[in-house]
């Protein structure tokens, strides 16, 4: 490990890196850069110019530095932001970096600007690469584990993963759920029927049971596994499918509804999720992996049923409050659906349970507290 304890003097100061596309990742950085900052730390936030856009991290307490990090590698602009690195680092009491792609590049600006700065990194996401990329991305996840002094994993699969590859100190640093937001501009709530008469429109019956589904449209989700299930369901009225998010596979799912017939809509990136999910029926997660989902503690805090496949941190996260079912399999996914549809009182049962779950998981003020205690460690303050 190459990192060893600096000895900061005044007033902390936290560099917060993260890369492009961060998705999750951008929320979670937000909520530390607020607590942290109103904990009385100076944050820096250093991300692609349009994170902040996204964010608004300069809105947080925090000052914001663009660094275009990219999300995949590239000699020039890896280069480039590197030296941008090297200049945020240079009054840095410690540097948080958020995910593969800004612990290595915060990993390389420390050793040629700041040796001795204590690096903290968060791992947000397993490797689900294959073949050659597969074997790369291993080399630099073993990279970071050794180099930092310290690994957060988002769940204990990943905590695991970080010793395997040698990380010397690597813990459970859970990713709480930012309160989802309210209507913008001081607008009233609008009631259940209004927002699924707006989802529904004027074709579909109003009492059709809808189903949701939130994220990115990128592999790791899986949403062609949701659509493979939703040719499927059984029993009962045929619910309708909503899939809010953006992504790259949005012309491959798009194309695959019109030709399948599917009873199914996208609805694009959405920021009224608090009313999707006040119309949902049922939350459904296909994802092949999921650290500690924000949407599953979104619908459990909504105490909207869940049925998700169990793989990653999902399992430890729901407990017995979401229906889990084996990853790839989607006739097992469909069966769930349709049998959580058509049992009122499992429903009910699963809403209660939903909610009392999220009851024992950390807030955001316990997850800035958990972090605050980290950096005093590491730097010795206090």
């Amino acid at each position: 490990m190459e990192h060893t304890t600096a000895a900061p003097t005044g007033q902390l100061h936290a560099v917060l890196v993260l890369a492009g596309g961060s998705g999750g990742i951008g929320a979670h950085v937000r909520s530390l850069a607020q607590g942290l900052s109103a904990h009385g730390l100076e944050v820096t936030v250093c991300g692609p110019a349009e994170t902040d856009e996204r964010y608004g991290f300069s809105g947080s307490g925090a000052r914001f530095q663009p660094v275009e990090i990219t999300p995949t590698p590239g000699p020039r602009t890896d280069a480039a932001a590197v030296g941008e690195l090297r200049r945020a680092f240079a009054r840095a009491s410690l540097v948080h970096a958020h995910g593969l792609r800004a612990a290595l590049l915060s990993d390389l600006a420390l050793r040629t600007a700041r040796a001795g700065t204590p690096l903290v990194v968060t791992s947000h996401h397993a490797n689900l690469a294959t073949g050659v990329e597969r074997r790369l991305l291993r080399l630099m996840e073993r990279r970071v584990a050794k180099n930092a002094d310290l690994i957060l994993g988002a769940s204990s699969d990943l905590v695991a993963r970080a010793r395997s590859l040698g990380a010397a100190d690597a813990r459970l640093g859970p990713v709480a759920a930012p309160p989802l937001a309210a209507p913008a501009g001081g607008a009233a709530e609008r009631s259940r029927e209004a927002v699924r008469k707006e989802l529904l429109g004027g074709k579909e019956r109003q009492d059709r049971p809808v189903v949701l589904a939130v994220g990115r449209l990128v592999p790791q989700k899986n949403f062609h596994l949701l659509l493979d299930a939703a040719s499927g369901w059984r029993g009962g009225e045929e619910p309708l499918l909503l899939i809010a998010g953006e992504g790259p596979e949005h012309g491959a799912l798009r194309g695959r509804i019109k030709s399948e017939k599917l009873r199914a809509r996208l609805l694009g990136q959405r920021s009224d999720v608090r009313e999707l999910l006040l119309a949902a029926d049922l939350v459904v997660i296909s994802s092949r992996w999921e650290a500690r989902s924000l949407v599953a503690q979104e619908a459990l805090r909504a105490g909207v049923p869940l049925v998700a496949t169990a793989v990653g941190g999902l399992p430890e996260l729901v407990g017995d409050a979401a229906v889990l079912v084996p990853p790839g399999d989607p006739t097992a996914l469909a069966a769930a659906v349709s049998a959580v549809l058509a049992d009122d009182d499992r429903r009910a049962a699963l809403a209660e349970a939903g909610v009392a779950q999220a009851e024992t998981w950390p807030d955001e003020a316990a997850t800035v507290a958990q972090v605050l205690s980290v950096y005093d460690e590491l730097t010795g303050e206090r």
